[in-house]
């Protein structure tokens, strides 16, 4: 092959020494490739061809070195496996540390935006894919209607006010009369032992009248005798006469002024004992009772209660100052009036006005829609003029920050994973370019079997054993969504680190512990207060 190669350089040659004329002259063809052989054949007589000089005979080559190419080769084979253990060996080791799956996707808080009131929509402010604050202004609804609301509430307020007021005033009013009345009560008990003492007058009165009887008696009986005798005239006999029977008469009057006391005072006629009196019978006359009856209208009606219906006028007004230490009617009666049944009563209406009108102005309020957490605007199917009833769906906002990993690792896979272990997240979106950093922080109490609307059953003998997947929550630790935010739906690969101890809160455990709650009531009537955390519809 060489020795060919040098005849057909030789040949060219040739051609290139003719001279211009012979050349232009020529018919150009393609000249015939010469035999290997070392003499050169002698041209035409017709063409003008000058001939070639002798190339010297060929040198032997000597033969090509191969080391460099077996460097070459050895070379190429310690960079590929270099580069093969370079990639190799960190896939290997993650195989030996880690547990993966590539049935897990990102989850994250969604709060529903629904009105709280019926209305009409006049404006939203929002459209699908903007991001929000909490408290920002998603939509509003027409207004008008619930400030009429608030007006007529506002004036119902104003009403139970003034009947507030005039309740206040009658209890003052009662209080007075209840001071009237227990002064009619000493009165009348005043009168009772007047008329007690009127009868012990009466009573010493006929012992007078008796004393002057029996003197006139004495006196009738003495001008008797002086009168037969002639001692004494018949006129001066008649002055004793008239005498006595003055002095009867007027025993008789004074015994019918004993009765006449005794009845009005409401005991028995008793001529025998005029004074047998009953020791309480001021406190239990009928006009004592009487006013003590009047004395119970009034107080009542502020509320007191006394501590006995059969108690004694006397038993009464020491319960009633029992009231205050110091027996004080005045701080009495300031303290029954705010409790009287009447204000009470005005009071409540007045707090159910003051209710009405807080809720008439909370449903002004809720014309405003606004947004409950931070988050991006989605699903977003309300528009100015629609009717929107309560609870209706408007539209959602979705969380960028709520983030976080639900992998559905395999039964055979849970057996080493524990709260607090290192995850490394790799996200379909951004590849190898972005990795997230979480932690296991809990696991789904079931399969996502169990979870679904019709569970399967295996009561009929027909199981079909299939390997089971467990939702595995996944809190990412390094998210920050204004650098690389995550969608919820994205498809992800987590490897969790088993061999690695874990950290954090509830480090090594399988069960969350008991979460810190308020107690709820323990009945209808027995309500705690709340701990004012905004209730939102989560998912």
């Amino acid at each position: 092959m060489g020795t060919t190669n040098d005849v057909n350089s030789e040949n060219t040659a040739a051609v290139k020494l003719q001279s211009p004329e012979s050349v232009t002259a020529a018919p150009q063809r393609e000249l015939p490739a010469l035999p290997a052989t070392s003499e050169v054949p002698a041209a035409h007589p017709d063409e003008s061809v000058v001939a070639p000089l002798k190339p010297p005979a060929p040198q032997p080559r000597p033969p090509r070195s191969r080391s460099w190419r077996s460097g070459l080769l050895l070379a190429g084979i310690a960079i590929g496996l270099t580069a093969g253990g370079y990639i190799l060996f960190p896939l290997v080791e993650t195989a030996l540390n880690t547990v993966s799956t590539d049935d897990a996707y990102v989850n994250g808080h969604v709060t529903f935006i629904a009105p709280r009131v019926a209305g009409h929509v006049t404006t939203v402010f929002v459209d699908n894919n903007q991001r929000v604050k909490a408290g920002d202004l998603l939509a509003r609804l027409d207004a008008e209607p619930f400030q009429v609301q608030v007006n007529i509430k506002t004036s119902a307020l104003v009403a139970a006010k003034r009947e507030l007021a005039t309740a206040l005033a009658r209890a003052r009013g009662l209080a007075a009369q209840a001071r009237s009345n227990r002064f009619k009560l000493d009165h009348a008990m005043e009168d009772v032992r007047n008329q007690i003492e009127l009868l012990k007058s009466d009573v010493a009165q006929l012992k007078v009248e008796e004393a002057n009887r029996l003197l006139a008696e004495q006196d009738f009986g003495r001008g008797e005798k002086l009168v037969g005798k002639g001692a004494i005239s018949h006129q001066e006999f008649d002055r004793y006469k008239a005498a006595l029977e003055v002095a009867i008469n007027r025993v008789s009057s004074a015994r019918q002024s004993i009765q006449q006391t005794r009845a009005s005072l409401g005991l028995p006629i008793n001529h025998e004992s005029p004074l047998d009196i009953p020791e309480d019978l001021d406190e239990n006359f009928s006009t004592v009772q009487e006013a003590l009856a009047g004395l119970y209208g009034s107080i009542t009606q502020l509320g007191y209660t006394p501590p006995s219906w059969n108690a004694t006028p006397t038993q009464v007004k020491k319960a009633f100052y029992s009231q205050d230490p110091d027996k004080n009617l005045d701080r009495i009666f300031d303290r029954l009036i705010p409790e009287s049944p009447a204000v009470k009563q005005a009071e409540a209406k007045v707090a159910q006005a003051e209710d009405d009108l807080a809720q008439a102005q909370l449903n002004l309020r809720y014309c405003d829609i606004v947004s409950d957490i931070d988050g991006q605007v989605t699903s977003r199917n309300v528009n100015p003029g629609n009717y929107v009833q309560i609870g209706q769906g408007l539209m959602a906002v979705r969380s960028l920050t709520e983030i976080w990993i639900d992998a559905n690792f395999k039964e055979t896979q849970l057996a080493d994973q524990r709260i607090g272990q290192r995850v490394r997240c790799e996200v379909d979106m951004y590849g190898h370019r972005r990795e997230f950093e979480g932690r296991i922080t809990g696991f789904t109490m079931g399969t996502g079997t169990t979870l679904s609307l019709l569970p399967p059953q295996n009561a009929t003998g027909n199981f079909v054993k299939i390997v089971q997947r467990l939702p595995v929550r996944i809190e990412l630790t390094d998210y920050d969504p204004e650098i690389s935010p995550l969608f919820i739906g994205l498809s992800v690969v987590p490897y969790v680190y088993i061999n690695e101890p874990p950290s954090g809160p509830h480090a090594g455990e399988v069960l969350q512990p008991f979460a810190a709650l308020t107690k709820g009531p323990a009945s209808p009537g027995n309500a705690v207060s709340p701990t004012g955390q905004v209730s939102t519809n989560h998912e």
